[in-house]
């Protein structure tokens, strides 16, 4: 397969300025999440995916489902590309949906603008590059092995999904209960220069405190339920220098931690809040029990809400938790060496430097794959952090050096692949 990999890089060379086209076009129909209508970008990509001779199935989440979610719209894509018979199914994955743009940005995040070699929006570096990534990787496959008549075996399926950031029980999870796809192997979105082997779980609650609502100017007839909230975030905070002592064996994990990302309750300014509820995000290394880490949370939260003192006569808290989120941890399986070792190899070649195989604290949708058996890594266009690419922050950027050869890494891969 060594004389094919030239032909491979020289065929996405001479179709990248296609490649970045396409990708401008996905970022230019908003998947902003919430809310979380996501059908029309999934029309938009099944339109430019037929423009290429591909036919993109349509599987749309009954709408009952999608709303349970927190979400208002989901087509899932599949693109099936057969080459020839026997041989293993990859599977390519990428999400759609992102956080809105929010404030700060010095470009339009829907504009795919292109200045100084990097193309600025929001989903540009996470993930509707890799929409681009493994289209043109698959089609500068298909290309050279028409050209050199290689006999390739298996199939590829590009999965385009839409529901990373909510937890993709409704993405790819659905897909795979639905049995619509049962791939051996699969690659998901992902950064150029370090190929993702284990990832860190996440477990997400919603706390909300009730206290008694009174009057600003005789707050003692009441129970602030902002001060009981405050109580139990302390608690919750104070954790995590516990949690520095939790060490993963994982390269590129270090140590759980507990974030609180939203808090909102109260009526007016001059009215002591009777209630307030905050979301909290625990990150958890994949030696950690996910039953044992909320068991242990749920604990502080009772705990700390009985030790709240409110005024003489006052109501005492009332505290409901509920879980929103559960994502595991992503542990790696023995089967995905093959692609490891791939990725590794193709990548030092045109990046000319070492890839590493490493954990990252994220959780992404890839353990759904994992979850049922199906070995899988993280690879794809994207600079070395997440820091550095702004996803989820102002300026959302992709080095377009990158998009084109992490495509030229994951096209000699499905080669080594589908010859394997």
């Amino acid at each position: 397969m060594t004389t094919s990999y030239p032909a491979l890089d020289q065929w996405i060379s001479d179709h990248f300025d296609e490649e970045v086209a396409y990708l401008r076009e996905l970022v230019r129909v908003p998947t902003d999440t919430p809310p979380g209508n996501n059908a029309p970008h999934a029309e938009r990509a099944a339109e430019l995916l037929a423009g290429m001779g591909y036919t993109a199935e349509k599987h749309a989440v009954p709408e009952a489902t999608v709303r349970a979610a927190g979400l208002q719209t989901i087509t899932n894509l599949i693109v099936r590309r057969r080459f020839g018979e026997g041989g293993r199914t990859i599977a390519l994955n990428a999400h759609g949906d992102v956080v809105p743009p929010g404030e700060g940005w010095t470009h339009d995040p829907y504009g795919g603008e292109v200045v100084d070699g990097k193309m600025y929006g929001r989903a540009t570096a996470v993930s509707k590059c890799d929409f681009a990534t493994f289209t043109f990787a698959l089609r500068a496959v298909e290309a050279v092995a028409q050209a050199q008549g290689l006999a390739l075996k298996g199939a590829v399926e590009l999965h385009f999904t839409y529901d990373e950031e909510y937890g993709g029980e409704v993405g790819p999870g659905w897909l795979l209960a639905q049995g619509l796809t049962k791939p051996d192997l699969m690659i998901a979105a992902g950064f150029s220069y370090q190929v993702v082997t284990a990832h860190n779980g996440c477990l997400q609650m919603e706390v909300t405190v009730q206290g008694d609502m009174a009057h600003a100017a005789i707050p003692d007839s009441g129970t602030d339920a902002l001060q009981g909230a405050v109580h139990i975030l302390n608690a919750l905070y104070r954790l995590n220098s516990d949690y520095l002592k939790v060490r993963s064996s994982v390269e590129g994990i270090t140590h759980p931690y507990l974030n609180v990302g939203q808090i909102s309750g109260g009526t007016n300014t001059n009215v002591m809040p009777g209630k307030v509820s905050f979301k909290l995000d625990r990150r958890m290394i994949p030696e950690e029990n996910p039953v044992e880490v909320e068991a242990a949370l749920r604990q502080t939260i009772a705990d700390a809400a009985a030790s709240f003192q409110p005024p003489r006569g006052g109501k005492t808290l009332q505290v409901d938790v509920k879980r929103i989120l559960l994502a595991n941890a992503m542990k790696p399986l023995a089967g995905n060496q093959p692609l490891v070792s791939a990725i590794q190899k193709h990548g030092g070649a045109i990046f000319g430097e070492t890839i590493p195989a490493v954990g990252t604290p994220l959780y992404t949708d890839v353990r759904l794959y994992v979850e049922r058996g199906i070995p899988g890594v993280i690879y794809g266009a994207g600079p070395r952090t997440v820091l550095e690419s702004h996803a989820k922050r102002a300026d959302e950027r992709l080095d377009l050096a990158d998009l084109q050869r992490a495509t030229q890494v994951i096209a000699r891969t499905l080669v080594d692949l589908l010859n394997d």
